[in-house]
């Protein structure tokens, strides 16, 4: 087995991974088991740059909230605001704390520099404005629309005032209250001033879609692109808080469900811009469902990787990446009947292979499960491996 799979085993390369993919993706997926190791963000880095200059992707897209990712997307273009600034401001769930991110950010900017825009590369978050604390407040994609319209169709046109919006948003601090996350009652999102809001937010994106060829000879395709996502997260947002007000069992699997519907709507809207490379975890990645076993009853919901699979079929394309240890987090060497410890029994720090060669080649083995010891961290499902187009295995993380 070991001997298989070391001969079928490629450098981590741009090169090795678009020979083993039949087609040209248009959406590149690289999913991590486990979110801030530096080793696994340099691999993603080392990867992009290559994608870049030998196969001429122009777009990354990684799992944080797709608003503050506009703050990173103006700096690597234009320079606007310092590195400091745009680590603080432009990620979400603590990324920009991380030092690949920070290097992906830095070499994004100084290849862009000089370039005419055609040429740039381009920054995307394709999470929602969502943390494990709450959601936001939907006033800036809200606004940002009714604001793209207001500017290019007539007034009567418009499903409102912009300050009828304003008034029925209230203070943002009741949309991101964290005592809404654990109790229903807490959450504003199925108040009469919310359902409204859902309405308008939907007629919004309703005249957007009705007046796309009058709007994209008025401006740019770059504003329109900007309005399409405010249309996405508003109407992501009303939805996502309106579960959040859901007193009964099915609360969290809606939750869990509308975050992926709208990662999954911001990737393929991506995809449809050029070729692009989607970085985040591999749960959010893959195209098989996602599941959790909780107190009251196992959860299971549609991946983001799932909705783009069904949507872009042979245009987007898989590469899950496992590990065998990361020992600063007290996950030791893998079992060795388990998929992460036959793939470690090879002797090379960190490889490439067809996912669904190996799939074929773990058939007879029935490898188990393995368990990780560390929550942060997500051994493969032995069942899912061949559902992926090829695999990143790293022998080793090292602390950051």
């Amino acid at each position: 087995m070991v001997a298989a799979i070391r001969d079928a085993a490629f450098a981590v390369d741009a090169a090795a991974v678009m020979k083993l993919l039949a087609t040209r993706p248009q959406l590149l997926a690289l999913g991590e088991p486990v979110h801030g190791e530096d080793d696994l963000l340099a691999l993603r880095n080392d990867l992009f740059r290559e994608l870049v200059e030998r196969e001429h992707f122009r777009i990354i897209a990684i799992e944080s909230d797709c608003l503050m990712g506009l703050v990173v997307d103006e700096y690597v273009t234009s320079g606007t605001g310092t590195l400091d600034e745009v680590m603080e401001r432009g990620f979400s769930h603590g990324f920009g704390a991380f030092a690949g991110n920070r290097e992906l950010v830095r070499w994004m900017r100084d290849y862009n520099d000089g370039r005419p825009a055609s040429e740039q590369l381009r920054f995307a978050g394709f999470d929602g404005p969502l943390e494990i604390s709450g959601a936001a407040s939907p006033r800036q994609a809200l606004t940002g629309l009714h604001a793209y319209l207001a500017a290019r169709v007539d007034a009567d046109e418009l499903p409102c005032p912009a300050g009828l919006l304003d008034d029925l948003l209230g203070a943002d601090q009741r949309w991101m209250n964290p005592a809404a996350m654990m109790d229903p009652s807490q959450s504003v999102g199925r108040t009469p001033e919310a359902e409204r809001l859902r309405r308008l937010a939907d007629e919004l994106v309703a005249l957007l879609d009705e007046r796309a060829p009058h709007l994209l000879a008025t401006s740019s395709r770059e504003e329109w692109e900007r309005a399409r996502l405010y249309g996405r997260t508003a109407t992501g947002l009303l939805e996502y808080h309106f579960w959040m007000a859901e007193p009964s069992p099915i609360r969290m699997n809606r939750l869990l469900a509308q975050r992926e519907s709208m990662m999954a709507a911001n990737l393929v809207a991506l995809a449809e811009r050029g070729p692009t490379l989607a970085h985040g975890h591999n749960g959010h990645l893959q195209r098989d469902e996602s599941s959790m076993d909780t107190a009251d009853a196992p959860l299971e919901w549609a991946s983001a990787g799932m909705h783009v699979a069904s949507q872009l079929a042979d245009r987007y394309k898989l590469i899950t990446t496992a590990v065998g240890t990361i020992r600063h987090r007290g996950v030791d060497a893998p079992p060795a009947d388990t998929v992460e410890g036959i793939l470690y029994g090879v002797p090379l720090d960190r490889y490439l292979v067809d996912a669904r060669r190996l799939g074929a080649l773990l058939d007879g083995a029935s490898p188990t499960a393995r368990v990780s010891p560390w929550f942060g961290y997500s051994p493969l499902d032995p069942a899912n491996v061949a559902s992926n187009d090829a695999l990143v295995f790293v022998r080793d993380v090292a602390a950051s």
